[in-house]
């Protein structure tokens, strides 16, 4: 594993070369049909979806005074019991809310793993170079990097529940600069979304991927995490240890 991370060290990879690369899209380009069929083909994948807040210009959508994340939560405080899988809903959404964007719930049907962006382009390339089956994947603005998964599950029994460091919720972010893991009582943004500065999020792989065992690719994404926080200083951030 550490001959791998060596690999990378100074160079620049074709994948993150093309994320570099590739054109916003245009104005409105995920608007009406194409954006509320990307909404729709997450609901078929199983994973809920509420409306969340957009943004006017450097401002959130939200009455919020200095809003800490916008464009980033959900509308609702009651964004766990609204998320939906509903067709039926997520089409009035959509229609009746143009310019808003969606977060997924996590922690039901799916979790993600969320990772700087430039060690999510890393771990990708040897995923896929490694023939592991890697499940939907998006690029959040210009620093995260997000990868889908199934969720570890709802245990019956809580003393069973798999606690961990990097669980991150959405008060706790600024936590865990290197690995985070939505699972639940957590949420991410959902592609397409508009975020300030003409920033986005959008699918590097789509939601027609299945959902893959989050241990399948966690080895993966920490190691390159732990390569990022060396490269940039920041210390053991990849599996944070202590709060």
């Amino acid at each position: 594993m550490g001959a791998d991370v060596g690999r990378y060290r100074g160079s620049e990879s074709k994948f993150s070369q093309w994320l570099r690369r590739r054109p916003k899209p245009q104005q409105g380009e995920a608007d009406g049909t194409a954006r509320e069929a990307l909404l729709l083909a997450v609901a078929e994948a199983g994973m809920p979806i509420a409306p969340a807040a957009h943004p006017i210009g450097y401002r959130c959508s939200c009455e919020r005074i200095g809003c800490p994340t916008p464009a980033r939560h959900p509308v609702s405080f009651a964004w766990q019991t609204q998320s939906t899988t509903d067709r039926a809903q997520i089409e009035r959404w959509a229609r009746s809310q143009p310019q808003a964007n969606f977060i997924t719930a996590t922690g039901m049907i799916h979790d993600v793993l969320d990772v700087p962006l430039s060690a999510g382009t890393q771990a990708l390339e040897r995923l896929l170079a490694a023939g592991i089956d890697v499940g939907p994947v998006a690029r959040s603005g210009d620093d995260r990097m997000l990868f889908f998964t199934a969720t570890r599950g709802t245990p019956e029994d809580e003393d069973e529940w798999w606690p961990c460091e990097l669980d991150c919720h959405p008060e706790t972010m600024d936590e865990h600069p290197g690995l985070r893991w939505h699972c639940r009582g957590s949420y991410v943004l959902l592609p397409p979304a508009e975020l300030p500065g003409e920033l986005d999020v959008q699918w590097v792989r789509g939601p027609e991927h299945l959902l893959p065992d989050p241990l399948t690719l966690l080895e993966t994404l920490t190691d390159a995490c732990a390569q990022y926080a060396d490269e940039v200083g920041h210390g053991p951030v990849a599996w944070p240890l202590t709060r």
